[in-house]
């Protein structure tokens, strides 16, 4: 016939393909712990008495935190994400018995838990009604 487009065929496969993923392969695992070396870590639950920017500092704020039966200085490098005002009255997560350490000449007695990798992009909180000191597990 005049005009007609020749047709291409694709070739079709005598047998089925197996599925290619979609996704990317996983990044290889962190290495695993036990759960008697997690249980070492205590987390617990922490009331953010006061908060006020470390001076020199854009990333660090000096928080004082409640635990219920005594208070402590937490260090925290959350200051490009959060006002210090905004975090008066939070119940946050934090590690309590990590071993102090000096954050620009200041003692911190603890350390937050928050989400992110370079960059803070979320303080883990609680919403419910929990006592300063609760174990988290």
């Amino acid at each position: 016939t005049q005009g007609a487009k020749p047709v291409t065929e694709s070739p079709v496969p005598s047998q089925p393909t197996a599925a290619i993923p979609t996704s990317m392969p996983a990044a290889p695992a962190s290495p695993q712990i036990t759960i008697d070396e997690f249980m070492k870590v205590q987390l617990k639950t922490a009331t953010i008495l006061s908060a006020e920017r470390v001076p020199k500092s854009e990333k660090l704020i000096k928080l004082q935190v409640s635990l219920g039966s005594e208070q402590r200085q937490i260090v925290a490098g959350i200051g490009k994400k959060y006002e210090p005002d905004a975090l008066v009255g939070k119940t946050i997560v934090i590690v309590a018995n990590l071993k102090p350490a000096k954050l620009m000449g200041i003692e911190s007695q603890g350390m937050v838990l928050a989400a992110g990798d370079a960059d803070v992009r979320g303080l883990l909180t609680i919403q419910e009604e929990v006592d300063p000191g609760t174990k988290v597990k």
